[in-house]
């Protein structure tokens, strides 16, 4: 059985989920502080970025919009605890009477120049930490050991990564001598005036109806008692908003949307969800 390289668009028998775009649409995205700035930098320096915040605080849309403004191809990577090196860099597979090898979608990027986005990436197995590290320093560079070659990074090559600190800390952290490899933004929940003109923005909402939905949030973001392992996000108010625009009672909306995600627990549930009815 012959082997043969190729670089193909088959779509390899991986376990993440791959997404590879480029935006023709600008993506909505309020600016926080000075992140558009540093990103930009970054790039044009060719260092590796981390977003680091909670879940649905913007990180993926952030990236979205950079990706616009530089007119860049962006490939994404949700990682998991099954996500290997494998994935990322290529695989062979039977094809007829041949062994073919297969670009894994972090092989792709660093050849064509795109920029590539580990979601999640202390969910990813060890080895894919290990993977990048040569592209995270001056060797800019990637090792295939199924092949035996080191592929340069195209000039335009730029590596996104992604992590919740609060969800895996004590569970899934990423060394210090990993993060010191990159440069860092911090993501957090916007302010309240900040948070309405998203949900505005993102729905068309009525801004009277985002506000109480920013109310709310704060307002569960502040009951630290409850223990819940994740609070509001953004994210979830955005969803809220869209179902109440299109005429879902606002109780119920916000209840399925903001409310039923947060936890499993009848009295908690109960609880946040009176509590909500109270405030819109």
């Amino acid at each position: 059985m012959s082997k043969t390289i190729v670089n193909s668009a088959i779509n390899s028998t991986n376990l993440n989920s791959e997404m590879q775009h480029t935006n023709t649409i600008k993506p909505f995205y309020k600016p926080i502080a000075k992140e558009i700035e540093v990103f930009e930098h970054a790039y044009k320096n060719k260092i590796p970025v981390l977003l680091k915040g909670p879940t649905g605080t913007g990180k993926t849309r952030f990236v979205d919009y950079m990706t616009y403004k530089l007119e860049k191809e962006l490939i994404t990577i949700s990682c998991h605890e099954e996500t290997s090196s494998t994935d990322l860099i290529g695989r062979y597979i039977i094809k007829g009477a041949e062994t073919v090898w297969i670009d894994g979608p972090l092989t792709k990027a660093v050849k064509k120049g795109a920029v590539i986005y580990l979601d999640e990436i202390a969910e990813a197995r060890p080895d894919v930490i290990v993977a990048i590290h040569s592209l995270t320093d001056h060797r800019k560079e990637l090792y295939i050991d199924k092949l035996g070659e080191t592929i340069k990074a195209h000039p335009d090559f730029m590596l996104v990564a992604s992590f919740n600190p609060g969800y895996q800390k004590g569970f899934k952290e990423l060394k210090p001598s990993t993060r010191q490899r990159f440069i860092a933004l911090a993501f957090n929940y916007p302010n309240e005036k900040d948070e309405a003109e998203i949900l505005v923005n993102e729905t068309q909402i009525d801004a009277s109806i985002a506000k109480k939905l920013v109310s709310i949030a704060n307002k569960i973001r502040n009951l630290t008692e409850l223990g819940l392992t994740e609070t509001v996000s953004t994210r979830l108010l955005v969803d809220a908003a869209k179902l109440i625009h299109t005429g879902l009672g606002k109780r119920l909306a916000v209840r399925v949307a903001v409310v039923e995600p947060l936890t499993d627990d009848t009295e908690i549930t109960e609880a946040l969800s009176d509590l909500c009815d109270l405030m819109i």
